[in-house]
């Protein structure tokens, strides 16, 4: 049986401020941190062993994984890092409370461009500092690779080849791996594994810090998938997750 492990970082200061995060680099929070390590333990626990992981450029994520690993005794683990991991980009939202900018622009609006499949928002300027292209991660990239705003269409265009190329043939050498990544990029994969609809993709949320299980036999045909972790308080993150863009 092969195992794929997806965990979304733990929260962020902009989580814990509800603001739009996207490629901007920040920290985790005290409870970020605590979710990381929890989830660790949790995978630990459960005799996940794996044998390769993967992470973005943000350091939340590196961060996330670092911290899971030290509890499951495996910071020796190889580590790959790829942009292509990366938070979709939130364009001119990015830093913005959620919240307010549901009560400036609506639920609705705000819903479409934190879910919709294929409508990013407002792009930044190419003279603005927060533009990628400034950052010295990013120096290896070509200038029309380095996104301004991103549908989720256009996070699934940017990860599903990286799946495909790098991350599936070594799921099917090594068994077990794991992935430290963000909500969206995460979203990707799993729309993709699962075929889901673009309706379906919208409403599915996944929680800060929580395993999520893929089991594949040895043609990676999907068995089953499973967070690892009590349904009831699970479903209750998710719907938190849901309701961070709603006006308050």
């Amino acid at each position: 049986m092969l195992k794929l492990v997806l965990l979304r970082h733990g929260e962020s200061v902009w989580n814990k401020e509800n603001r739009f995060t996207g490629w901007t680099d920040v920290a985790l929070s005290e409870k970020g941190i605590e979710e990381a390590k929890e989830a660790g333990r949790a995978l630990k626990k459960e005799g996940f062993v794996p044998e390769v992981a993967y992470t973005s450029y943000l350091s939340r994520a590196i961060k996330t994984l670092w911290l899971a690993l030290e509890e499951m005794n495996m910071t020796y683990l190889p580590v790959y890092k790829t942009w292509r991991l990366n938070e979709k980009h939130y364009g001119e939202l990015q830093g913005l409370n959620k919240a307010e900018t549901a009560k400036k622009f609506g639920d609705e609006q705000v819903l479409i461009w934190r879910r919709s499949f294929d409508v990013p928002p407002q792009p930044i300027a190419e003279n603005d500092d927060r533009n990628a292209k400034f950052d010295p991660r990013y120096k290896n990239l070509l200038n029309k690779e380095i996104p301004r705003t991103e549908s989720l269409k256009d996070t699934v265009e940017r990860i599903v080849p990286y799946w495909q190329v790098e991350m599936a043939p070594m799921l099917k050498d090594k068994k077990h791996v794991l992935v430290a990544a963000h909500g969206n990029s995460l979203r990707g994969i799993v729309m993709y594994l699962k075929n889901m609809s673009q309706e379906d993709i919208i409403s599915f949320n996944i929680p800060t810090g929580i395993p999520y299980v893929f089991e594949f036999d040895d043609d990676l045909h999907l068995q089953r998938d499973y967070f690892l972790g009590d349904p009831e308080v699970i479903k209750q993150l998710m719907e938190a997750v849901a309701n961070q863009g709603k006006a308050k």
